[in-house]
């Protein structure tokens, strides 16, 4: 693909490992210092791209490998990609997890497709070298795919981040980019319930002030 179009995919080792707040973290960052971004949400989930809208500035558009050939979703992401300082492509579920047990339909394939480098959300919770396992495994599961650095999430003391982030890069050659606190739920986040209130009064779920006090 051409080198004119900038593009992340931000995908999880598993569900729930925080992939989609990164996402929305990163679009909003880009979008405040001025750049261009345009937002792409793997898969049907209409909720999770219209949160990512909401932080990219831009709508938000779909990829889903089980309409679209490879030749067409390239053609897709290009077609609304064109323009942006840099696009990110936010995964569902696990890194590999497919259609079936070639892991069709799954975010890697999206990856590879695009020609474009992960950014891999790991959930370290309790665990420390054990991080650096699962990263080497996920990083050599499959060929053609480049993992280009990861954050750790579910971080406990500082202590915890020091001896993860260590075990990692003495392991593997995958950097670690940041590392997020582990963090009590919180209502005012999104999740797979919550739609942003797109009309600016009580008709949607989330009230807009809510999305400014986790900016």
């Amino acid at each position: 693909m051409e080198t004119a179009f900038p593009r992340l995919v931000v995908a999880g080792s598993g569900g729930s490992t925080g992939k989609t707040l990164v996402a929305l973290g990163l679009a909003r960052l880009f979008a405040q210092k001025g750049l261009a971004v345009r937002a792409f949400k793997k898969g049907p989930d209409y909720i999770d791209a219209a949160w990512l809208g909401r932080a990219a500035g831009n709508p938000a558009r779909n990829l889903d490998p089980y309409f679209l050939s490879a030749p067409d979703l390239r053609a897709f992401f290009q077609k609304f990609a064109l323009g942006a300082d840099i696009s990110v492509i936010e995964g569902n579920r696990g890194l590999y997890d497919g259609r079936d047990v070639a892991g069709a339909c799954s975010t890697a394939e999206v990856a590879r497709i695009l020609a474009a480098p992960v950014l891999l959300v790991l959930n370290v919770s309790r665990m420390t070298r054990t991080a650096a396992a699962l990263l080497h495994g996920l990083a050599h599961f499959e060929p053609g795919l480049g993992i280009a650095g990861v954050i750790v999430n579910r971080v406990g003391a500082e202590r915890h981040c020091r001896a993860v982030t260590a075990a990692i890069e003495h392991h593997t050659d995958i950097p670690v980019l940041g590392a997020i606190p582990r963090l009590a739920p919180s209502p005012a986040g999104p999740g797979r319930r919550r739609e942003p209130n797109r009309g600016g009064g009580r008709g949607g779920r989330t009230a807009p002030g809510r999305w400014r006090s986790v900016r």
